[in-house]
């Protein structure tokens, strides 16, 4: 009895644990509203409506953030004229260190820090980068878990039709 009740229990376990906290927006969904601030400046989701926003959550420790950043600035550069903005949302609790890096790294990114992951929270994020484009009208239309050339021509592309 005890060898049938263990995977069982095994399962649930694993099923629960799954979905702690909360759960990723889907496609389609308006962007959770949120207000951020840091020593630096305050953000809030509904500053960028009537923009395409690429929102992407990062980290200075995390060696893929840092290998998708130089791509990230660059498409920021070439679609700001069509109304795109990124907007970075580190979840670094150092701030020295934090600091240091966007100097070190020239990041020319409109960025702030969230060390309690907050916002991270609310948008079900748990990986790092993991990213979120949100149309001109709020409605998140894409999720990229991971690093991606930012100038490739799909991205590129997607970014244009909306």
């Amino acid at each position: 009895m005890k060898i049938v009740l263990l995977p069982i229990l095994l399962a649930v376990t694993l099923t629960v644990s799954c979905y702690h906290g909360s759960r990723p927006r889907h496609i389609g969904d308006p962007a959770p509203e949120f207000s951020l601030q840091d020593s630096d400046r305050k953000v809030m989701l509904s500053q960028f409506r009537g923009q395409v926003l690429v929102l992407n959550f990062w980290a200075t420790w995390c060696p893929p953030c840092v290998e998708e950043l130089p791509s990230l600035m660059s498409m920021q550069e070439r679609t700001r004229a069509r109304g795109v903005v990124v907007l970075g949302i580190s979840i670094d609790v150092d701030e020295d260190a934090y600091h240091r890096f966007l100097k070190l790294h020239n990041v020319n990114l409109l960025t702030v820090r969230d060390p309690e992951q907050k916002v991270a929270g609310m948008y079900g994020t748990s990986g790092w980068p993991e990213t979120y484009i949100i149309d001109r009208q709020g409605i998140v239309r894409r999720k990229i878990v991971g690093p991606i050339d930012w100038n490739s021509p799909d991205v590129m592309e997607f970014l244009g039709k909306l």
